[in-house]
Order: structure tokens, then C-alpha cells, then sequence
């Protein structure tokens, strides 16, 4: 158990440095203060979703990342999205970043069935790197079937 404690030790450490160190504890000055942080948010984000309501909830999330967007505009939206999936890959390891991928996208493909996962994919296959699958598909006529996206509930 020696290991688990020196393991406490240096994440405290690198919490007093000022490095988050648990996810949701940004702020916290020790390994602790950002467990009790993280944990605090967790149950008020949790409060917030029963009061709202799921579709409520999402929603209110949906607006203030908008928001967030037209703050930084789109490229610094993007790298700010894309320095958080690196934080989340540098806490993982690359073999658990992985393994969160692809349960994500195990759940995602219950969650609308398959066939409308298959035509989700189809649309994202289009993107480029200077277009969204969406606007090929507007621009070039392409048929995707969105009424197979339906969420299972």
C-alpha cells in the first residue's frame, strides 16, 4: 500500500504546484481541497439536473458552451476542446483514453440503434478538414437519413 500512498504524495505535490490534479478540482491549493471540490461540484451539477430536468439541463449546457464560443471564436474554441482531450489523455494513459473512445461510443450506438449510428457515421465520414460533413451534405445534395438518429430512451 506504500505505492498508493507515495502515488497521494506526488499528486499532492503537483496540487501545490498549482496543477489540477483531479478532474472537476480546478482551484484546489492540495490533492484534498480538489478532491472535496470535485466532489462538491459533482453534487450540485447533480441538483441542478433535478431541478432542470435532463433536456433541461443539457440545454443549459448546450447555451453556455455556445456562449463560451463566440467568446473565443471557433479556433480558439477548438483548441481549447482540443487541450482538455489532451489533459483527459495525459490523466488516462493513451490505453485508457482509448478504452473511454470506445465505450462512448458503445453507449452512443445503444442509445440510437445501430442503423441510425451507421448514418451518423456516413455524415461524419463526409467532413474534410476545412468542411463539416453537414455542409457537404447541404452543398453536394448528399441523402442522409436523420430520422434514423432517433435516441432511445
Amino acid at each position: 500500500m506504500a505505492s498508493g500512498q507515495a502515488k497521494r504524495s506526488d499528486l499532492d505535490a503537483r496540487a501545490k504546484q498549482g496543477e489540477t490534479v483531479v478532474p472537476g478540482g480546478t482551484g484546489g491549493k492540495s490533492l484534498e481541497a480538489q478532491e472535496h471540490l470535485a466532489e462538491g461540484r459533482s453534487k450540485g451539477g447533480q441538483t441542478r439536473k433535478d431541478q432542470l430536468g435532463t433536456e433541461g439541463y443539457q440545454e443549459m449546457g448546450s447555451k453556455g458552451g455556445q456562449t463560451r464560443k463566440e467568446q473565443l471564436g471557433t479556433e480558439g474554441y477548438q483548441e481549447m476542446g482540443s487541450k482538455g482531450g489532451q489533459t483527459r489523455k495525459e490523466q488516462l494513459g493513451s490505453e485508457g483514453y482509448q478504452e473511454m473512445g470506445s465505450k462512448g461510443g458503445q453507449t452512443r450506438k445503444e442509445q440510437m440503434g445501430s442503423e441510425g449510428y451507421k448514418e451518423m457515421g456516413r455524415k461524419g465520414g463526409l467532413s474534410t478538414g476545412d468542411k463539416s460533413g453537414q455542409e457537404r451534405v447541404e452543398e453536394e445534395g448528399i441523402e442522409i437519413d436523420e430520422s434514423k438518429y432517433r435516441t432511445k430512451t
